[in-house]
């Protein structure tokens, strides 16, 4: 499911107009991704957390032509799900 798709579904099961559908969708994104800039945790009860985790600088391969290439260091985005799939 895309956003797109995500933001017609809760407008059809709520019976609420797409654009407000919309601006609430992009404020919870916008919220969470400022959350995790500052490097802190969302946990969502019953769905999951989000967490930033730092991964250091290594070394890889260039799969083409077998090279050493450093990569450097960066922070991902991480999820863990916490509710139980059927």
């Amino acid at each position: 499911m895309n956003k797109s798709q995500l933001i017609n579904a809760i407008a059809d099961e709520l019976s609420a107009s797409k654009t407000e559908v919309k601006s609430i969708v992009d404020t919870l994104f916008r919220l969470t991704e400022s959350t995790l800039e500052k490097g802190k945790k969302v946990v969502i009860s019953g769905f999951g957390v989000f967490s930033v985790a730092s991964v250091s600088e290594r070394i890889g391969r260039n799969p083409r032509t077998g090279e050493s290439v450093k990569i450097a260091a960066r922070r991902n985005v991480r999820f863990r799900s916490n509710m139980d799939v059927k």
